[in-house]
């Protein structure tokens, strides 16, 4: 069950996805927040350089395995505008994070996408705990839906 801090820090994924779309990017952003509640890293996708692992939620496993020791690593939870691909959650059980709470899963935006007509992507969207089913997962978030399907039908040209 998703609290209030949860949801105030998944709709600061949703403001940085906004502005990962604002600066030519897909919409995807993440937050990396402690035990304690402090936001450690924030980030959002950087995929339009022309590098598609460029995700945020990599890029937090990435500052994690870098910066935090493990117990500090496997207290904190990310926060996602979306359902971490598989790459993602490879990266995140590896570092030894904690819990991942997001906003919108694999499954709904594989149906936006087919409803808008395009192609699956180059991976397969699964859920987190078929790569990673150690790890504690919570979301989607029904009440962010509709603001993070419409990022994803301006990113295609398709408003909502």
């Amino acid at each position: 069950m998703l609290g209030e801090p949860d949801l105030a820090h998944l709709r600061r994924c949703v403001e940085l996805a906004e502005l990962a779309l604002s600066v030519g990017d897909e919409p995807f952003g993440s937050l990396l927040v402690a035990e304690d509640g402090t936001v450690l890293f924030e980030d959002h996708n950087h995929v339009a350089s022309g590098d598609q692992t460029r995700h945020p939620e990599f890029e937090i496993a990435r500052w994690a395995a870098a910066q935090l020791p493990a117990a500090a690593r496997a207290a904190a939870t990310v926060y996602t505008s979306g359902e971490h691909c598989p790459m993602c959650a490879a990266a995140h059980a590896w570092v030894g994070l904690g819990r991942i709470v997001y906003a919108s899963s694999s499954a709904q935006l594989t149906a936006w996408r087919a409803e808008m007509g395009l192609p699956p992507g180059p991976v397969r969207p699964l859920p987190i705990q078929q790569i990673a089913p150690g790890v504690t997962v919570d979301g989607p978030a029904p009440e962010l839906a509709d603001a993070i399907r419409a990022l994803h039908r301006r990113l295609h040209g398709r408003q909502p």
